[in-house]
C-alpha cells in the first residue's frame, strides 16, 4: 500500500482547503434525478469538474412538475445541491406565484445566506427578480463578485398576459426598477441571447461587455440520445413536423394546425412533444380540424431527442407579442439536422436562420404563409435536407455546450482570481 509522508498529506489537505467556492443560485433548474438538460446543472458540473467547490442553490418546488422536491442525497453529484423552501403554486401566471411563492423563497434564501460560509463568487440566474435581489444585496454587502445570467426578460415577458397598456405599465413599472437595479449591480453579465444581454447592459456601467452564451446542449449527449429507438414508428412515405416545448399562450399551435388543414395531405403529421395549460385546447382544435396531430406529452430529454431526429421539419410558432429570443428548442432543432419553419419575430433568431440558410421565416400568425413554405419543403427534398445540414453546422458552431460554455468557465476563472 502506498503511504504519504506527513508533508505530502499536509500539502494535499492544503490543496483541498484552497478550493475556491462558487455558489450558483438558480430559481428554476433541475434537482436530484430530474433531467431536462438544464443550463445551471451543466455549469455546476462543469465548474466542479475543473476544481471548484460548487453549491447549486435552487427552489424546493419544481416549477415544471408543480410538486415539492425531496432532499437531494449527498454525493449524488460532484457539487452540492441546496433546496430553499418555496410554497407550491398551481398556475404559472398567478398572483400567488409572483407575490407569495417567489417572495417567500427570497426571504428563506436571505436567511440561508446568513448561515452558510461565504463563497468566492455568486453566479445568479434571472428570473426570478425576488431571488436575484437577495443574491445581489448579499454579494454587494460581502464584496463578492456577482455574475448574472439573464434567462428571460421580466417584466417585459408579462406583455403576453397583460394586454391593456395602462395596466401593463402600472403593474410592471416598479418591477422594472427592481430588475434594473439587479442588472446594474452585476460585475459581469451573461445572457442566453444578444437581445437579453443588451437589455441588461443598457443599465449597467460596471461591465465593459456582456457575454452571450446560447442555452444549447451537449452535442455528444444529443447524438447518443438520437441514436436510440423512438417509441413510435414512422411510415416511409410520411412527413413529420416536430414541435418541442411548452403548450402555452406563447405558442401558436392552432396556426400550425390551420396550415395542415390548408395543405390537406394525409401523409403530413404534426408531432407535438410537450405539455402545458393549453394542451387540452390544442387537442380539441386538432380534432375539430381533423388534423393529423400526435400529442406525445412531455418526454424525458433522451426520448425527445430520439423522436425529434426521426422527423423531417421543425416548427417554431411563437406569437408576435412574445419577448422570447434564443430559447431551448432552437438548439435542439438545429442539432437534429432539420430545417425550421419559424414565425417568431425575434430579429436575432430570424437572422440566424438567414445566416445559415437553415429554414424559412414566415409571417407571424399567417397560416397561408406557413402552409406555402411547408409545401415547398415537402416538394423539394434535396433543398430540405441541405437546410438540415446547414442547421447542424449552426448547432456545432453556436449551440454545442462543450465549446460555448467555456466562455462561462473562463469568465468565472477570471473574476474569481480578481482579473
Amino acid at each position: 500500500m502506498l503511504e504519504f509522508l506527513p508533508e505530502r498529506k499536509d500539502l494535499m489537505m492544503a490543496n483541498i482547503m484552497e478550493k475556491k467556492r462558487v455558489m450558483i443560485i438558480a430559481h428554476f433548474c433541475d434537482a436530484g434525478s430530474e433531467n431536462s438538460n438544464n443550463r445551471f446543472n451543466y455549469i455546476a458540473n462543469m465548474m466542479a469538474n475543473t476544481g471548484y467547490d460548487v453549491e447549486l442553490v435552487t427552489s424546493s418546488f419544481c416549477h415544471r412538475d408543480k410538486r415539492q422536491r425531496e432532499k437531494v442525497p449527498e454525493g449524488m453529484f460532484d457539487y452540492k445541491t441546496t433546496l430553499i423552501y418555496e410554497p407550491s403554486y398551481k398556475r404559472n401566471v398567478s398572483l400567488k406565484r409572483l407575490f407569495i411563492s417567489h417572495r417567500v423563497m427570497a426571504e428563506n434564501l436571505e436567511k440561508y445566506l446568513k448561515t452558510c460560509s461565504k463563497p468566492d463568487l455568486i453566479y445568479c440566474a434571472i428570473p426570478s427578480i425576488n431571488v436575484a435581489e437577495v443574491a445581489s444585496r448579499y454579494a454587494e454587502k460581502n464584496n463578492i463578485p456577482f455574475v448574472i445570467d439573464v434567462q428571460d426578460l421580466w417584466p417585459e415577458a408579462y406583455r403576453l398576459v397583460i394586454k391593456n397598456e395602462k395596466a401593463y405599465c402600472l403593474i410592471t413599472s416598479y418591477m422594472k426598477k427592481r430588475v434594473d437595479k439587479v442588472y446594474a449591480s452585476a460585475d459581469e453579465i451573461v445572457a442566453v441571447s444578444d437581445t437579453y444581454a443588451s437589455r441588461a447592459k443598457s443599465v449597467n456601467s460596471k461591465c465593459k461587455n456582456a457575454t452571450t452564451v446560447y442555452l444549447g446542449t451537449d452535442l455528444q449527449v444529443f447524438d447518443r440520445n438520437a441514436n436510440k429507438e423512438a417509441f413510435t414508428k414512422k411510415k416511409d412515405d410520411e412527413i413529420w413536423i416536430a414541435y418541442c416545448g411548452t403548450l402555452g399562450k406563447s405558442y401558436d399551435i392552432k396556426c400550425v394546425i390551420d396550415a395542415l388543414d390548408k395543405i390537406q395531405n394525409p401523409k403530413l403529421k404534426l408531432i407535438v412533444m410537450g405539455d402545458g395549460p393549453q394542451r387540452e385546447e390544442f387537442e380539441q382544435y386538432a380534432i375539430e380540424k381533423s388534423a393529423q396531430v400526435i400529442f406525445c406529452g412531455k418526454l424525458p430529454y433522451e426520448k425527445m431527442c430520439a423522436l425529434l431526429t426521426k422527423c423531417d421539419i421543425t416548427v417554431n410558432p411563437i406569437i408576435g407579442s412574445s419577448a422570447a429570443s434564443i430559447i431551448n428548442k432552437h438548439g435542439d432543432y438545429a442539432m437534429s439536422a432539420l430545417p425550421v419553419i419559424n414565425t417568431q419575430e425575434s430579429i436575432e433568431y430570424c437572422g440566424l436562420i438567414q445566416q445559415y440558410n437553415m429554414g424559412m421565416n414566415c409571417r407571424n400568425g399567417d397560416a397561408d404563409d406557413i402552409a406555402e413554405k411547408l409545401q415547398y419543403l415537402m416538394d423539394h427534398s434535396i433543398e430540405r435536407k441541405q437546410m438540415g445540414l446547414n442547421a447542424r453546422k449552426c448547432a456545432e458552431n453556436c449551440f454545442d455546450r462543450k465549446k460555448t460554455y467555456l466562455k462561462i468557465k473562463d469568465l468565472i476563472d477570471r473574476k474569481i482570481n480578481g482579473k
